[in-house]
């Protein structure tokens, strides 16, 4: 009735991978994922920073920084200069979106396996889930 194709579909990958098309392996999707996460946490830690003076956001910023670089290469991670010019926001909403923040960096790199960015993500986690914990422990 109907009849056969005799020509290679322009729709088929029969032949295998484009190798015009890039491709990337699993780890390499997660690296990328990872060091997003954490360019996005040292971006918040950043604008913690700028509120107030802490050896702890430092020394944090500090490692988020190299552990952004090791993933991307040995490229550093693009930095916003301080200063009293940026938008305020609240400490609290910041905490939070650290939080939240460090949460997504620890889910991919318990994911691949990386340890020293689980610890370190975790580390952050704490850090701003304290913050974020009412005072009213220390009234106690």
């Amino acid at each position: 009735m109907y009849e056969p194709i005799r020509t290679k579909s322009v729709h088929s990958t029969v032949d295998g991978p484009d190798p015009d098309f890039p491709h990337r392996s699993r780890e390499e999707e997660l690296d990328i994922q990872l060091a997003g996460h954490l360019a996005a946490l040292l971006a918040v830690t950043d604008e913690l920073r700028a509120t107030g003076t802490s050896a702890d956001l430092d020394t944090a910023a500090e490692r988020l920084a190299e552990q952004v670089g090791r993933l991307r290469g040995g490229r550093a991670p693009v930095r916003a200069p301080m200063s009293s010019t940026r938008r305020e926001r609240s400490a609290t909403a910041l905490h939070q979106r650290a939080h939240a923040l460090a949460g997504r960096a620890l889910v991919v790199a318990a994911s691949r396996a990386d340890t020293a960015a689980a610890i370190l993500a975790a580390e952050r986690m704490d850090a701003h889930a304290a913050a974020l914990e009412p005072r009213e422990l220390a009234s106690r």
